[in-house]
């Protein structure tokens, strides 16, 4: 059996990755915005700590924020699924895009602000796993500004195979990977930086302080998951209850049977989806569930 190892999509994992290895980094922006690795004269991370609260955090947001070639980039990595995630990362982009315009000056002094978006969950339609939104007059193809830019890559949507010419692709797997079979498959495209990439997560995997950030991480997914076995109990009494009314109203057995069932299988779903969401692997999602039950 190989050894145990972590996920970089997992958000402590993938800020710690990047702050500590900035030939990665310079790497993957490149890869991301397909431009040449040697135009990234300079990399500048304006916010490289990893905040103890952040890490035990229920809902932390860990993320980077660059100066690139005097653009600004923000790298964020969101596995969870919420309904305000388009307008906060409209907001994030707009507060970055004026972060640097001091009073009194030209707003021609703005620069361009990227961001670049590694999404555990499908955003859009199609079949795609990168998009990226620009600003253009509606109905032309004339942009309005070149300021704008945010890149989409959506994890869910990379298939299987390996295209080791693709490179973003690669990335998208290696994000993907949870097991050494995983890491090992991207070792053997032959690509030099997915070989260190994947040397990286093994010293990553070994490392004490490393694996103590991600247990303070997973228990405060787990403490999450207890709330919502707790409310998928709630739900299941409830549901029992409805059941019995319905089935005294009605004269059926079956509706306590289908209260039951709707209440737990609701609240199972939800406690589920949010653990694989952030990071937990199927199996050990439900191993927590079941202990909850």
């Amino acid at each position: 059996m190989g050894r145990k190892l972590i996920s970089a999509k997992l958000d402590v994992v993938f800020k710690k990755f990047f702050t500590d290895n900035k030939d990665m980094l310079q790497a993957f922006i490149a890869d991301m915005l397909e431009i040449p690795t040697e135009s990234i004269k300079e990399i500048i991370i304006t916010n490289p700590e990893l905040v103890p609260e952040e890490v035990g955090g229920k809902f932390s947001r860990l993320d980077l924020n660059l100066n690139v070639d005097d653009n600004l980039v923000n790298i964020e990595v969101q596995i969870n699924s919420e309904d305000d995630f388009r307008d906060r990362t409209l907001f994030y982009w707009a507060k970055l895009y004026a972060s640097e315009l001091k009073s009194g000056e030209d707003y021609r002094q703005l620069k361009k602000t990227i961001t670049i978006n590694i999404v555990d969950f499908n955003m859009f339609g199609g079949t795609d796993f990168h998009n990226e939104i620009v600003t253009s007059i509606k109905g032309t193809d004339e942009i309005f500004s070149d300021k704008f830019s945010m890149h989409f890559f959506e994890l869910k949507k990379v298939g299987r195979n390996i295209n080791s010419n693709n490179r973003r692709e690669l990335w998208m797997h290696f994000f993907n990977a949870d097991s050494e079979e995983d890491f090992e498959m991207l070792k053997q495209t032959n690509n030099t930086v997915m070989e260190k990439a994947v040397n990286v997560i093994y010293d990553m995997s070994e490392d004490t302080r490393m694996r103590e950030m991600i247990r303070m991480r997973e228990k405060a997914l787990h403490d999450k998951a207890s709330e919502l076995a707790s409310a998928e109990k709630r739900g299941r009494a409830e549901g029992r209850a409805e059941g019995r009314a319905e089935g005294r109203a009605e004269g059926r057995a079956e509706g306590r049977a289908e209260g039951r069932a709707e209440g737990r299988a609701e609240g199972m779903e939800k406690a589920l989806k949010m653990l694989i969401e952030n990071g937990m692997s199927e199996e050990k999602a439900r191993s927590i569930l079941k202990m909850e039950n």
